[in-house]
């Protein structure tokens, strides 16, 4: 089973931050036939794995409608989270493809396109009511994978817990004070994977500890 948002997540014309609005406008001009709003979460409502990306890419999700989904960014996380068991059917690169997740959901740090994928501190801080409240919501969650720095700085706040005790590095796994375990990777961005900051072995690594973070019975 798949769900288009989370109960939480910003309305598609969200106001909150202005020059995100203005990008919008300026997206919907070179995507006409596209998304070019808030872009809900999306996955499994019974996941026991989120994972929280920064934005939307401008031709990705911000077109698509669906988290990473028509980007290179999203080609190895959905490559990644498929050679774990967590998904089914084939990642198409568009939202009515098919493709769905088994265990986990994703959502975003910012849901509405950053110029230069940029957010700002203050878009930041207007968007993480909606994280915070989206990972309460979620009844099974035991782990959430950050990728990249600014969303593992969301996920530590919205999760209840301090960034001093909890460094950003790939690989490195966090217990929060609810007892949700955040692990930490590097961004699948384009950038990263062109630069080999980023692997597809390095990101597996990164999802087979949350996997093994996840496990009911883990010691």
């Amino acid at each position: 089973m798949i769900v288009p948002g989370l109960p939480h997540d910003p309305a598609f014309d969200c106001p909150r931050c202005p020059r995100l609005v203005a990008y919008r406008a300026v997206m919907a001009s070179r995507y006409p036939g596209g998304h070019n709003g808030a872009v809900p979460s999306w996955g499994d409502p019974a996941a026991w794995l989120a994972i929280v990306g920064l934005a939307p890419g401008a031709g990705g999700a911000n077109r698509t409608g669906r988290p990473f989904t028509g980007d290179m960014a999203g080609d190895l996380l959905f490559a990644g989270l498929a050679a774990a068991g967590l998904t089914e059917g084939v990642n198409g690169g568009h939202a009515g493809d098919g493709f769905a997740l088994k265990g986990a959901i994703i959502t975003n740090a910012v849901h509405c396109v950053p110029p230069e994928n940029k957010p700002s501190v203050a878009e930041i801080h207007a968007c993480r009511p909606f994280l915070e409240a989206n990972l309460r919501a979620l009844p099974g969650l035991r782990v959430v994978l950050a990728l990249g720095q600014i969303a593992h700085q969301s996920a530590v706040k919205a999760l209840g817990g301090r960034l001093p005790k909890a460094r950003f590095a790939h690989g490195a796994v966090h217990r929060m004070p609810s007892g949700v375990v955040l692990v930490d990777s590097y961004h699948p961005s384009r950038y990263n994977q062109n630069t080999g900051r980023i692997t597809a072995a390095m990101f597996a690594e990164a999802v087979a500890t949350c996997v093994q973070a996840g496990r009911p019975n883990r010691a």
